[in-house]
């Protein structure tokens, strides 16, 4: 019988879906042991290996070297969501660190699998940076929100990602927005997360005179922030693929050779529990202090944001890679699919929102073609589980170092802005600037937007304003006349 029950099933959903191209790759996955005991050569006509150029030893270089590339956030993430370098938090607010961790790695190798069956791209996904600042800082540090509506809200925006992405939607909604503004938010992201970064160090501290100062340089634990930042620019800077994780590495020992982290009891141990994260988001669903105005504008901000992050580096992995054609990506609507249900799948056991990764670029650098190599990557994220002895003893001060680096990578996009247009220079440099300067990526994407069109219909060019564009003017501007405190 529950054979039976299963073949109803698995045709139940091939005739309810078999005829979407977005999602007609998800069939692979039921396939997948075919194809696997089916030997090398069904993997690699489905991988499309020849065709590419590519083989396995090629395919698990890549995805080993992403994963180096990217392993940061498995420290970097927790430490962020759970607040640790806010002392007094109450407990409420704060969750729990190994959870966490569970969290992102799972998040991590669900979505990078998804995205490597198929959306056959070699592009890992993991909880993005600037969207878990975005969690913790703005949503429930400064709104005082539960972190149960923060995954509410990430559910939610997630949901929305899958039916605008099955829709075509999705699509038409990125390409409305103007590339300018695109960089802008790119860029004032990574201005907020370096502003975190150098605030966790200690190298930046609050001053009543002038809001903020730099701090003291001689305490122990800056400095200790202060090599990592300087052995980390080093790797970078000679090529070193993986330099962020290896720098975190390279700090973590130092400060326990100066005492300024504790040692660790082992190294390898068992796997923390995700209970106290897994399934909390759909507890906001009952409490009615959930369904504001203010937690609709935060819906929104994961809504644009993820928008933004996910289609760029996209374009931009693929592109190095050699898999654009006509200047188009193929199967875009199989890998937006993936980042909607692996930011789903995220919220469910506890993260934030789940992206792309540009740090697949190192991948591909080493080789990486096909979707085999996020499998490889997905499949180091389930190892890395059972290291959380070592990586839980991270301070911030270790962090701060990949926080900074990350910021100094994303505002690259800023030589991409044409400043020599004022038209342009204004929305976008309020766009970049108001993040940093009001903890807040909502705000800046807000302001930008309103200026955008008023800018252009001044400069006499309203009719090379999207009409998507105008209707973001609105909603903006009720999210600064309502939605704000």
């Amino acid at each position: 019988m529950a054979g039976n029950l299963s073949i109803y099933c698995h045709r139940t959903f091939l005739y309810a879906f078999s005829q979407r191209p977005v999602t007609r790759g998800v069939f692979f996955l039921a396939r997948f042991p075919e194809y696997y005991s089916g030997g090398n050569e069904k993997m690699k006509k489905y991988f499309e290996f020849e065709k590419l150029g590519t083989n396995y030893r090629r395919e698990f270089i890549g995805g080993m070297t992403t994963f180096l590339a990217m392993a940061y956030i498995l420290i970097v993430n927790p430490n962020i969501l759970t607040l640790s370098d806010v002392p007094d938090l109450p407990e409420a607010l704060r969750m729990d660190t190994g959870a966490v961790f569970v969290a992102t790695a799972l998040a991590a190798a669900v979505g990078s699998i998804i995205m490597g069956l198929i959306g056959k791209y070699p592009i890992a996904l993991a909880p993005g940076m600037g969207l878990n600042a975005f969690f913790a800082y703005t949503v429930v540090l400064s709104h005082g929100a539960p972190w149960q509506h923060a995954l509410a809200a990430v559910f939610i925006s997630s949901v929305f990602f899958l039916i605008l992405t099955i829709s075509g939607w999705r699509e038409k909604l990125i390409n409305a927005i103007p590339v300018e503004l695109k960089h802008a938010v790119g860029a004032g992201i990574g201005l907020f997360i370096t502003f975190i970064g150098l605030k966790n160090a200690g190298i930046i501290v609050d001053n009543p005179a002038t809001l903020v100062g730099l701090g003291d340089l001689t305490n122990s634990n800056t400095l200790l922030a202060l090599f990592g930042l300087l052995i980390t620019v080093i790797m970078l800077t000679r090529g070193i693929h993986g330099a962020v994780f290896f720098g975190i590495i390279i700090t973590v020992i130092v400060g326990m050779i100066f005492n300024l982290i504790e040692t660790p009891e082992s190294v390898v141990g068992a796997v923390p529990s995700v209970a106290p994260t897994f399934g909390a988001v759909f507890s906001a669903f009952g409490d009615p202090s959930f369904y504001t105005a203010t937690m609709l504008g935060i819906i929104l901000t994961f809504l644009f944001v993820d928008f933004f992050d996910n289609a760029g580096t996209l374009v931009a992995v693929a592109n190095q890679a050699g898999l654009m054609k006509d200047n188009k990506l193929p199967r875009a609507g199989r890998a937006l699919f993936a980042d909607s249900i692996a930011s789903l799948v995220g919220s469910i056991f506890g993260t934030s929102t789940t992206t792309s990764y540009i740090e697949s670029s190192a991948g591909v650098a080493s080789g990486a073609r096909s979707g085999f190599a996020s499998l490889v990557t997905a499949g180091f994220f389930l190892l890395a589980l059972f290291f959380f002895p070592l990586l839980s003893v991270v301070t911030s001060a270790v962090t701060a170092p990949a926080l900074i680096i990350v910021g100094v990578l994303m505002v690259s996009s800023l030589g991409k802005i044409e400043w020599g247009r004022f038209e342009i220079a204004v929305p976008s440099f309020l766009t970049m600037i108001a993040m940093p300067l009001s903890s807040s990526i909502a705000t800046g994407i807000a302001a930008g937007f309103i200026f955008y069109p008023i800018t252009m219909i001044v400069k006499g060019k309203s009719k090379e304003v999207h009409p998507i564009m105008y209707l973001f003017f609105v909603i903006f501007l009720l999210y600064f006349v309502f939605l704000t405190e």
